[in-house]
């Protein structure tokens, strides 16, 4: 391919970023010659080449044969992509809402202009997990993929786990700059279930749409929870995980329960890691910075070297999936509640365990996910619910009601049943 010449989307943290990066780097034949900003009053590094506030200054310039889009809104990074792809430009992009949402769209529409889409940056910032998952297990058998792909979210878990409540963790998150003000986006697990579609398209070949499958956050986490995870040698990762079984995939985001054998155990703070089973190469752990601004430029420099070499995903799991997206599966859990009649509610096939005291309650045992998808999690804030790690599921229980259980009461509190 000839030089790239490279019109640049974006320049707050990961834009600046990667014109520090590009600007350092000796080796690629590369540069930036126009980039578009949307705040015309925002305060920016200084730079050799002048800002300007108009898409046309990049969609029109015919000089330029690259995008790079790293902009926030999802809606007109969308818009200015389409419209880069059909002037024949190649596109690099960190935007994972984007292409949750029109992945499939955007593949089409790269392929029949000529031009590549290439997006490493968009899932666990400088972790090269999506060219790996294309191209070293292409020959595999992948049986599973789980991951921390949030870095604000585990941050804030990784406070929790020391034994300091959920409120107070977020708030030192926002105070240290790993937290926005309105943080929903990444604790209530939309960022990671973004994520997760864009990883099960590269390992499985499907393309699911995100609102499919069981999203749960972390912000429902309450102290209760946190002594009980303590007390039990556990710690809390927000976990997007995808896995088959024969013909079946099953796939989630939520917290989960490990202990101290699970190889993301110690993967704290801003870290991501994501694990990636095998039929042959068995299992491997991918770990590193999945956000900021270098962490994050560096994905996308990669991708910028890649094409180069003229490279693009060639999608071939998509072309031989085998696998469909079900939710008949039974899931061993824990369910805190700080009203007991809210357990009620569930179909458990079984329960192992049931606490239920003045002021909270929580019960452990297994239950269907087609049971779990039933509840908006995010929004009932009285209920928390974890998910263990490791799952010894018996298909063959039948469900049983909670309301047939008789709780002896004494002096305000109730006896745990096990």
């Amino acid at each position: 391919m000839s030089k790239l010449k490279i019109g640049l989307f974006g320049f707050g943290c990961v834009g600046s970023g990667l014109y520090k990066v590009l600007n350092e780097s000796k080796q690629l034949d590369a540069e930036i010659v126009s980039i578009v900003a949307k705040n015309k009053h925002k305060p920016r590094e200084k730079t050799k080449i002048p800002i300007s506030f108009e898409p046309e200054a990049i969609l029109d310039n015919e000089l330029i044969n690259v995008v790079v889009e790293l902009i926030n809104n999802s809606e007109e990074a969308y818009l200015i992509i389409k419209k880069a792809i059909q002037s024949k430009k190649h596109i690099v992009t960190a935007n994972k809402k984007l292409l949750s949402e029109h992945l499939d769209e955007l593949i089409a529409l790269a392929k029949e202009n000529g031009v590549s889409l290439l997006y490493e940056a968009s899932v666990a910032g400088s972790i090269p997990i999506i060219r790996n998952l294309e191209e070293y297990y292409n020959n595999d058998t992948l049986t599973s993929i789980e991951g921390i792909v949030n870095g604000t979210s585990n941050y804030i878990l990784s406070q929790s786990n020391k034994g300091i409540s959920y409120t107070n963790a977020l708030k030192d998150a926002q105070e240290k700059g790993f937290a926005e003000v309105d943080p929903k986006f990444d604790v209530e697990g939309f960022d990671s279930v973004f994520k997760l579609t864009i990883l099960i398209k590269h390992a499985f070949g499907l393309s699911i749409a995100s609102n499919q499958l069981l999203t749960v956050g972390i912000k429902n986490l309450k102290e209760q929870d946190v002594r009980f995870v303590k007390e039990k040698k556990f710690r809390v990762k927000l976990f997007a995980k995808a896995f088959k079984v024969e013909n079946h995939l099953f796939a989630f985001v939520a917290p989960h329960l490990v202990d101290a054998t699970h190889a993301a155990f110690d993967v704290g703070n801003e870290f991501n890691a994501i694990i990636v089973q095998a039929a042959y190469a068995d299992k491997q752990l991918f770990y590193g910075k999945g956000a900021g601004s270098l962490p994050t430029a560096s994905a996308v420099l990669s991708d910028i070297s890649a094409l180069n070499y003229n490279y693009a995903y060639e999608y071939r799991k998509t072309a031989n999936a085998e696998v469909k997206l079900s939710d008949d599966l039974k899931l061993k859990v824990y369910i805190g509640s700080t009203n007991f009649s809210s357990l009620s509610e569930f179909q458990f096939e079984e329960i192992e365990d049931l606490y239920i005291g003045i002021d909270y309650a929580y019960q452990i045992g297994t239950i269907s996910l087609t049971e779990l998808l039933k509840v908006n999690w995010n929004e009932r804030i009285e209920l928390s619910l974890l998910l263990f790690s490791e799952q010894k599921i018996n298909k063959q229980m039948k469900p049983i009601q909670n309301s047939n259980f008789n709780f002896l009461k004494k002096d305000n509190s109730y006896y745990s049943i096990h």
